[in-house]
Order: C-alpha cells, then structure tokens, then sequence
C-alpha cells in the first residue's frame, strides 16, 4: 500500500473530526433510514459528477474492498451488486441528487457484523481512493466523506 497524500490525509482528518464531534447525532440531523443525514441540495451531487460517476466510485470501491486484507472477509457472505446498488443509491440520495434510499436501515443492514472502527477506517480509505481516480477534488470528497461520518456511530458496535 502506497503512502497516503495530503489531500488524503485531510480527507481523513475531516472524517475523524465528525466522527468525534461532542454534539450528540440526534442533535445535528434528522435520523432516517440511511442514519443521521444532513440536508443536502443537488450542488454536491453534481460537484460528484452524478449518478454515472457515483456508480463508478461505488464500483470501484467496492473492487478496491474486496481486495483489501483489511475488509475483504467483511463482505464474503454479500450479494455485491446489491451492496453496490444500495451504496450508490445512498450517495446519490445524501448528495442531493434524484436517487431514493431503498435499503433497509444501517443499523439493521450492519446488526451483528461487530464491525470495528479499522474496518471502517479502511472503507473509508478505499473510498478515496476511488474518488481519487475519478478526479473528485479534495473539497468535493470532503463534503460527501462529513456526510457519511455520522453513519459511524451506527455501523461500528465492536
């Protein structure tokens, strides 16, 4: 694995900042299937390059997953273009765009996974990378990465 760059590394510092906010999640954003959420107009969705460019963020972070040592056991029992419709369908719901969440809560999708936080860490990561390769600027990555981060609270319970 190759050393993180510095746009990488702010990514990250934004993510692990919302992460250890001391404003309680209910607080900050209506909780909804998806998990606490903010609003999100159609600007982030289209900063994102839209639905084609989400779905191949998803695609390819999901490929990056399934390699990695890290989280690829995570996924072995997953029907993968599910994983991957969902995926996409959520980050095209949080950024603003015409998507509608179909999924069941995450809370229930991640009921007894016991997922820590390295594992979401290195979802996290592969992520990024992927946005990375799809030329998503630093800036635009962080606004979608600070709207997944309250999802933490819900996904790890290990």
């Amino acid at each position: 694995m190759t050393m993180p760059t510095i746009p990488s590394l702010l990514n990250a510092s934004v993510l692990a900042l919302a992460m250890t906010s001391t404003i309680p999640v209910a607080a900050q954003q209506p909780v909804t299937a998806l998990g606490a959420m903010p609003a999100a107009d159609a600007t982030l969705y289209n900063d994102l390059g839209g639905l084609e460019v989400l779905t191949k963020v998803v695609d390819d972070t999901l490929a990056l997953a399934l390699a990695d040592d890290r989280i690829k056991d995570t996924f072995k029992n997953s029907d993968m273009k599910r994983v991957a419709k969902m995926i996409a369908e959520q980050f095209c719901e949080l950024s603003g765009g015409p998507c509608k969440y179909s999924g069941d809560p995450m809370k229930e999708v991640h009921q007894g996974l016991a997922l820590s936080n390295m594992q979401f860490n290195a979802l996290v990561e592969d992520l990024q990378m992927a946005m990375d390769k799809s030329n998503i600027p630093s800036r635009t990555q962080n606004k979608l990465l600070a709207m997944l981060a309250p999802m933490q609270r819900i996904i790890v319970t290990k």
